[in-house]
């Protein structure tokens, strides 16, 4: 029983509820809830059954509390070819983002090829506007949500980052009154392009399937939908990467760089895809600094200590 009624209460925050906690007196900063959540606890659009598969939901791992009031927080989408999920593109991520004072939000979105865009691109965006309307409750900061992807989940987060609006203010559920654009995105050898001959067909068949149009092949190269709006970007590729070329990381800074968008961009000579932290590499296992040193100058973290 108690088991039961603590399941329902983490679906009631998640529903949108918690400006009626606050008109109660709720406190701000209560505890993120605990495991893996729907993001939508009455069944997510364009479901396809009830199984685990057809559940998008969030993981959150909260930085540990502090006196400098709320914390960043990062959306972290793992990788997988969008046909599944790299369990060391997880929950690892969200750990490191906790040692730098960053919440990091894990969403497992849905996967091809069941599901097709824009269903996964609905689950990444439903992940950002969920952690702004839960921010008071989890004592993260709306104006600090970013977002982290690797390979097709850097796909996703650099859709995310071109592809977002500001949300409904006349929606009925809280959480869709929320903007989904992320305030900075990280992009770990990234899938960006849809088009031959620099895409992942892999990724492009589970997201648009066997025979996508030239207009659905155009409409998800994220080089393509790069604005002056678009959120700063850290890339990380290496030169010889054999699954995804490192064309795509260098054909989405230069379309930052055309519009006038801050971004770093660091290439390795040589590493395989998928290094994940990369703390077993002597070499690229200085990724991860170079991206901290980056998020703490754009406001996400702690300064490290010398």
């Amino acid at each position: 029983m108690r088991r039961r009624m603590r399941i329902v209460a983490r679906l009631l925050v998640l529903a949108g509820l918690a400006s009626a906690a606050q008109a109660r007196g709720a406190d701000a900063g209560a505890d993120p809830p605990a495991g893996a959540v729907p993001l939508w606890p009455g069944g997510a659009p364009g479901a396809l059954g009830k199984s685990a598969a057809d559940v998008p939901t969030i993981t959150v791992y909260p930085a540990a509390r502090g006196s400098s009031g709320p914390t960043a927080a990062v959306v972290v989408c793992p990788g997988g070819g969008y046909g599944m999920l790299a369990g060391h593109e997880g929950e690892p991520i969200a750990r490191w983002l906790n040692t730098l004072g960053v919440t990091g939000v894990v969403v497992k979105y849905r996967l091809g090829p069941a599901y097709h865009h824009p269903v996964m691109l609905g689950d990444a965006q439903r992940a950002i506007r969920t952690v702004r309307a839960s921010a008071k409750q989890w004592n993260v900061d709306p104006r600090r949500v970013g977002i982290l992807g690797f390979s097709a989940g850097g796909h996703l987060a650099a859709t995310a980052s071109t592809q977002f609006d500001v949300g409904d203010p006349n929606a009925a559920d809280p959480i869709d009154r929320q903007s989904s654009r992320p305030d900075v995105s990280v992009l770990v050898y990234p899938v960006i392009t849809m088009t031959d001959p620099h895409t992942h067909q892999g990724s492009r068949r589970n997201l648009l399937g066997d025979k996508p149009t030239p207009e659905q092949i155009d409409a998800m190269s994220a080089e393509k939908r790069v604005t002056k709006d678009t959120p700063s970007a850290f890339i990380f590729h290496t030169a010889d990467d054999q699954a995804v070329p490192v064309e795509n990381a260098m054909l989405y800074a230069a379309a930052l760089r055309k519009n006038g968008v801050p971004f770093e961009l660091h290439v390795y000579e040589h590493g395989r895809h998928g290094v994940g932290l990369a703390q077993d590499d002597p070499v690229l296992k200085s990724w991860p600094g170079l991206c901290a040193e980056w998020l703490r100058g754009k406001g996400f973290g702690m300064r490290a200590t010398r």
